[in-house]
């Protein structure tokens, strides 16, 4: 058993490691690719050429594999925390590569976000794997998920429909929320597609479950989703609010997705109860931290901005005048 969380624990740590390196190579491939076109934050594609924003995708890709994995040989209190070293890694990483500082405040605000998703994390209930695709199916139809759905799907519509118009360029809850929410509906699918296959490979064939193919369905629209909008994320707002701000509402999200799905809130005590609300406390402090830093760097880069175009006009005032006529 030992042996097992041993490997478990290397996986994540490499996973963290793969997905933090990820998020700086998509952001310097869209960072090229918006000054050739038009920039991801403004609906353009550009960055689907961009050799350097594959890189960052590959690398995604082989994080998310090997976390995937990691989950065979380790429990998930063990596993999931470990993500929060993604958030640092691309913190450190967008300080040097990405020259995106991360003053006091931010830090401050990452911590918070780490610690509170750590205890939301490690008390969260326990969940009951199912045996089959039918029975997660059977699951995924329950009432209480149903409502769970059809609420998820209405706040991500009106954050698409209304929000992001009005103030997706200076909110980042605006596309992490989209990312976050469609994120967690990707997880119980995933769930359902990784339980299909290895029944499929003991020789319990799942291919013909109907069931098996919506999962797929549902699972690649969410993907497909959370790329388009995480990247509109990072195109839009510094790499290190991105991070700590994605991986405290998804993992937030996904707990209570699959608290409700698979009803493992019932067997909490009141002391675990407690916890996660320290934890969601916590989590909701550092967002709001972190979201206030961004707000000050917009604040001083305007101010520079104003600043320079008023020492620009007191200049060309001053030259007008020195080759005016008059003078």
């Amino acid at each position: 058993m030992e042996s097992d969380n041993g490997k478990g624990l290397i996986l994540a740590v490499a996973s963290s490691v793969f997905i933090g390196s990820s998020f700086i190579l998509k952001k310097k491939g869209l960072k090229r690719a918006g000054a050739i076109g038009t920039r991801a934050g403004y609906g353009g594609y550009t960055y689907l050429l961009e050799p350097l924003w594959w890189a960052g995708m590959v690398t995604m890709i082989v994080g998310e594999a090997a976390n995937f994995v990691a989950y065979i040989y380790a429990p998930a209190v063990l596993v999931t925390p470990l993500g929060a070293l993604s958030i640092i890694i691309s913190a450190v990483l967008a300080h040097f590569l990405l020259k995106e500082k991360l003053k006091k405040m931010g830090v401050l605000g990452c911590v918070s976000c780490i610690v509170g998703s750590v205890v939301i994390v490690i008390h969260a209930p326990k969940e009951q794997t199912p045996n089959s695709v039918e029975e997660i199916w059977n699951l995924a139809t329950q009432p209480a998920f149903l409502v769970y759905v059809a609420i998820t799907m209405s706040i991500v519509l009106a954050l698409i429909l209304h929000f992001e118009p009005l103030c997706g360029q200076t909110n980042i809850l605006v596309y992490i929320g989209i990312c976050s929410l469609m994120g967690a509906l990707t997880v119980m699918s995933i769930k359902a597609i990784g339980i299909a296959i290895k029944l499929t490979m003991e020789g319990v064939s799942q291919i013909g479950y109907p069931q098996t193919w919506l999962f797929v369905m549902v699972a690649a629209t969410c993907v497909v989703t959370q790329l388009i909008y995480l990247n509109k994320a990072l195109d839009t707002f510094n790499a290190a609010i991105v991070s700590p701000v994605y991986y405290v509402m998804f993992t937030t999200l996904t707990i209570v997705a699959s608290a409700i799905m698979f009803k493992d809130w019932s067997g909490q005590d009141a002391a675990s109860i407690a916890s996660e609300i320290c934890g969601f406390i916590t989590v909701l402090t550092g967002t709001m931290i972190l979201h206030g830093t961004r707000e000050e760097e917009q604040q001083a880069s305007s101010e520079t901005v104003r600043w320079y175009d008023s020492r620009k006009s007191v200049n060309e005032e001053h030259l007008i005048s020195l080759y005016s006529p008059e003078y």
